[in-house]
């Protein structure tokens, strides 16, 4: 499996494109006839108006809309293809197509040996393609009560041992994790991931207001796919949404599809956690593809009408869903700004992952992920790392 390389080994000075665009948007706003030095990997100049830089190459966008490229905390695949599968590259290429220039692989639950070998096969993508982050390990440490499209016989409690198997075999790989804080050992897994470096998530649980923010105070940051596989708000018994909302400490994820939440409750939660909301696919094999029967992990998945599910039951499997389309999404049913939804899907998740500086805007020093968009906000070009891609 190969991915997209970005240094050529020549020693070569690197090419510089000068990019425009008729408006230029990041989470920092919205600039007018803007322009984009890109020399090789990186953003070395941003501006607007008639006076550029010199460039080997330019690019006139016309009336296009100029924005970051998207960052996915949580995707199981796409194309057909999950990223359990052998060879996951058409599940990147149609993200990438989309827009997603750095993707987080989702791993749902599994037993451990095949999650390290899973991990073994990311680690080989990763050699040669920066634009994938590493692996999202949402599985094994969930609640059976609220396990989602997990196979039940899979799940595990985060004990010492397992946290070893998995921070071992993970080593450079694993970016974060999903556990549900009442499982017995999950603060102590908690802390241990954060000290690895992972970026722990609440998630796939049944806790309490309380058992949330004890596990904030011990270090996780994100909440999985906010209103999904946890408890709804009530109340008198609040639970790990409002806890994640209270907390500036901690990015929400939100799968805005108009499936999973309500556009009514999206919006809320905009609202509630300004700033903190993560827009991310959940997208499994289904993505891009066609309707009918795949696989999630183990478990037997009917997808119609481009919702998926667990088949014969009612449990969602992940969703179809793309980040252009979650952009479109956030602008025309959750009400948001252009800036605000382009934050949403590039500054907000790179924050969680502690790559705001280099990842998710359009700024001097800043890895060169650009998407161009129809003032409808279709994509039209793509370019991670420098390069054209999608």
């Amino acid at each position: 499996m190969t991915g997209i390389g970005v240094a050529d080994g020549s020693g070569l000075e690197a090419r510089r494109t000068l990019v425009r665009s008729a408006r230029v948007v990041d989470a920092a706003g919205t600039t007018a006839d803007g322009w984009v030095l890109v020399d090789g990997d990186v953003i070395r100049a941003v501006g607007s108006g008639p006076d550029v830089p010199a460039a080997d190459e330019v690019v006139d966008l016309g009336d296009a809309v100029l924005v970051p490229g998207f960052v996915d905390l949580h995707g199981h695949g796409g194309g057909g293809v999950s990223y359990e599968d052998e060879s996951f590259a058409a599940a990147l290429a149609v993200h990438r197509a989309h827009g997603t220039t750095r993707s987080v692989l989702s791993l749902v639950a599994n037993p451990l040996d095949a999650l390290v070998t899973s991990l073994d096969r990311v680690r080989e993508v990763m050699a040669s393609d920066p634009l994938v982050l590493g692996v999202h390990l949402e599985g094994p440490f969930l609640s059976p009560q609220n396990k989602g499209a997990h196979n039940a016989a899979f799940l595990l409690d985060p004990t010492p041992d397992a946290v070893d198997t998995l921070l071992g075999a993970g080593a450079g790989v694993v970016r974060q994790v999903t556990i549900a804080p009442e499982l017995p050992g999950a603060l102590d897994a908690i802390e241990r991931f954060v000290a690895a470096g992972v970026t722990v998530a609440v998630g796939h649980t049944v806790c309490s207001y309380e058992q949330a923010s004890a596990a904030f105070d011990a270090g996780a940051t994100l909440l999985t796919h906010a209103h999904n596989a946890m408890p709804g708000i009530h109340h008198r018994a609040p639970g790990p949404i409002p806890a994640a909302v209270a907390d500036d400490r901690v990015t929400l994820e939100l799968i805005l599809d108009g499936v999973h939440v309500h556009p009514s409750v999206a919006s809320l939660l905009l609202d509630a956690a300004s700033g903190r909301v993560a827009l991310v696919t959940d997208a499994m094999g289904a993505a891009g593809a066609a309707d009918g029967s795949y696989t999630l992990g183990s478990l037997a998945v009917t997808v119609e009408h481009g919702v998926a599910l667990v088949a014969g039951t009612e449990t969602i499997a992940g969703s179809t869903l793309t980040q252009d389309l979650a952009l479109r999404n956030a602008v025309a049913l959750a009400g948001r700004s252009l800036p605000d939804a382009v934050a949403a899907l590039t500054a907000v998740p790179a924050r969680a992952l502690g790559l705001e500086d280099r990842l998710g805007r359009i700024a001097p020093g800043y890895a060169a992920d650009l998407v161009a968009l129809t003032p409808a906000l279709e994509v039209t070009r793509v370019w991670g790392a420098g390069r054209p891609i999608g």
